[in-house]
């Protein structure tokens, strides 16, 4: 059982605050240049903030200019789930927690080297934990 079944959306509703609970249970997006990591520059973790799996970490963070925290890998293949997501009238691959559900942003193939990829990732849906 994945904390997303175990986790009812009132439950969800009174541990997030109003803004994460519309990206990361309603699949919302925050404005572009709108949350403070997309320029965080330290060395840390950055955590789900409904469940708090380890998602990704500063090392694989880069500046893509898109205006939300981009990276271009998860700290493992197994913590993201990838989902079709058609959308907008557009088609792109969604990225969710794996142990939650969580939306988190989308993923797509201009990211730069070694992966390729950019993990374009709402600031809402993540907590950031500096090292030390």
């Amino acid at each position: 059982m994945t904390e997303a079944t175990k986790t009812s959306n009132a439950e969800w509703r009174d541990k997030l605050t109003p803004e994460q609970y519309h990206v990361t249970r309603e699949h919302g997006t925050e404005r572009a240049f709108s949350h403070p990591y997309n320029l965080e520059k330290r060395d840390g973790t950055y955590y789900c903030v409904c469940c708090g799996t380890a998602l990704f970490t500063s090392e694989a963070k880069y500046d893509s200019g898109s205006g939300w925290p981009s990276f271009f890998q998860p700290v493992s293949d197994d913590v993201i789930k990838e989902i079709d997501d058609r959308s907008h009238f557009m088609r792109r691959t969604e990225i969710r927690c794996a142990n939650c559900d969580a939306h988190l942003g989308h993923v797509f193939p201009d990211g730069p080297a070694p992966t390729g990829q950019r993990y374009c990732t709402n600031g809402l849906a993540l907590d950031f934990k500096p090292e030390g």
